[in-house]
């Protein structure tokens, strides 16, 4: 039996939050029509099973817990199209210390002790802003 497209967008949003781009991609992979996505999006908003500033929520604290940096989360949050302000509105209500992740990160990938030469420095730098980090929390993580 086939399954419908309210069906199927409350299936993948039990197992975990979509943003409406990455459920309407979803979606229209699965083969179902424009007008109809749209339709159920709205209908699952309306009824509070589909929220992007909840999504946003529960992203920006998975990857911060994974160990990447607000610009890396930010631009990841873009692509699954979640508008700015509410980006911006939920990275700062995070109440994460950037700072202090950025020398967690860090010390767990290279270890406690300070890079012994320029070379081992600059690639901690650079697996650093990777991950996301700005450059002062960056420079703050070596001290």
């Amino acid at each position: 039996m086939k399954q419908s497209i309210s069906e199927r967008a409350v299936t993948y949003l039990a197992n975990r939050e979509h943003s409406v781009l990455e459920l309407t991609q979803k979606l229209r992979k699965a083969g179902f029509e424009h007008n109809d996505i749209d339709n159920t999006l709205a209908q699952l908003q309306q009824a509070g099973l589909q929220s992007d500033e909840r999504f946003t929520e529960s992203y920006i604290r998975s990857r911060s817990n994974r160990g990447y940096g607000a610009i890396r989360i930010k631009i990841e949050l873009k692509e699954r199209g979640v508008a700015t302000g509410i980006i911006t509105e939920y990275l700062e209500k995070a109440q994460i210390d950037w700072y202090t992740l950025a020398a967690e990160v860090r010390c767990k990938r290279f270890g406690e002790e300070q890079p012994e030469d320029v070379k081992s420095r600059l690639k901690q730098q650079r697996f650093l802003q990777y991950r996301g980090f700005s450059h002062e929390q960056i420079t703050e993580s070596f001290n």
